[in-house]
């Protein structure tokens, strides 16, 4: 028997948003689905074990201050998480482990069990962890293109390479152009200073990436983007948690002001979810001990139920569709 691909969530709300646990991907039907990928590719030694690797945990933890219980009324998505569907299958299936024999397993590991989850019916929801998760993730969309990446950062992202690791946080835009299935790239949130150098800029410029400042989407609104991007689209979503303003997301690494702010990023998720399909989304960079009253995992887990619900609704789980 092979070994699993994932472990049990450890936390003591057993999964996210009180969905079913289920590890046996290979035997796998849901239509939405959690995974855990607590670990990157780290750069420097201390970083194999930050604390975003505790952000999986901490956002299931937050998940009774997200929605108090399932069947509950929620304005944001107009009725309880699952609309009242007793057909859509939720379910988490726990966090991808790192292996000290082999440092970069769990990359394998995350791209196979994303795999197993995408053939299994379902819309992968994947808690980061940093940013690097996302190059691991998106390799498993080879059979989904052509792929629109829809990207919240306060930062670019098309690093070549930091330290020689050429997949950790801050190159996965740079990674994910390389992708032969990825057709285009929306960056919103943009501020501030980070890993990026004026040839990065200009990289993601020549491979045609549409780059949104953070001061852009203030003065034109988040519908004045919406409307940017084209109709009819397989919508990967990847949010970095210092995309958003550090008013609702506080505990990160680089914060800075004037951000995307809750509503924006709502706006962005029901909006997506009409124009097309959003195929997954991954939240990341979350930094649990900055977390005061664990504000920074709720919010995240208040726009991963934005999708749930506007999703359902929107007929992506009609067996019939």
């Amino acid at each position: 028997m092979s070994k699993p691909l994932t472990q049990a969530p450890k936390t003591s709300h057993k999964s996210l948003l009180f969905s079913e646990v289920d590890l046996d991907l290979d035997n796998f039907r849901a239509d939405i689905a959690v995974l855990g990928m607590p670990y990157g590719a780290a750069y420097t030694p201390g970083d194999y074990n930050n604390d975003q690797t505790n952000a999986p945990t901490a956002i299931r933890q937050a998940s009774d201050r997200v929605i108090r219980s399932p069947e509950r009324y929620d304005y944001d998505i107009g009725g309880p998480l699952l609309q009242g569907r007793t057909d859509i299958r939720f379910v988490d299936c726990g966090d991808v482990p790192a292996d000290l024999n082999d440092p970069r397993a769990h990359y394998a590991r995350a791209e196979e069990a994303t795999r197993k989850i995408l053939k299994g019916g379902a819309m992968p929801i994947i808690l980061g962890g940093d940013h690097g998760i996302t190059n691991p993730i998106l390799k498993a969309y080879d059979d989904q293109g052509p792929l629109t990446i829809v990207h919240i950062d306060a930062h670019l992202d098309w690093r070549d390479e930091v330290n020689g690791v050429t997949d950790g946080l801050s190159s996965p835009m740079r990674r994910a152009s390389e992708l032969p299935y990825v057709k285009d790239m929306y960056q919103i949130g943009m501020r501030a200073s980070g890993s990026a150098r004026p040839e990065d800029v200009e990289a993601a410029a020549a491979w045609g990436s549409k780059v949104y400042t953070a001061y852009e989407l203030h003065d034109r609104g988040m519908d004045a983007i919406l409307d940017e991007i084209p109709d009819g689209g397989n919508y990967y979503i990847t949010i970095d948690a210092d995309g958003l303003d550090p008013t609702c997301m506080p505990a990160v690494a680089g914060p800075a002001p004037g951000g995307v702010t809750f509503l924006q990023a709502r706006k962005l998720i029901h909006g997506l979810v009409g124009k097309g399909k959003v195929v997954g989304m991954d939240i990341v960079e979350i930094q649990p001990e900055k977390d005061f009253n664990k504000h920074s995992c709720m919010n995240a887990g208040r726009l991963i139920l934005n999708l749930i619900g506007a999703s359902i609704r929107a007929g992506y789980f009609d067996k019939n569709r």
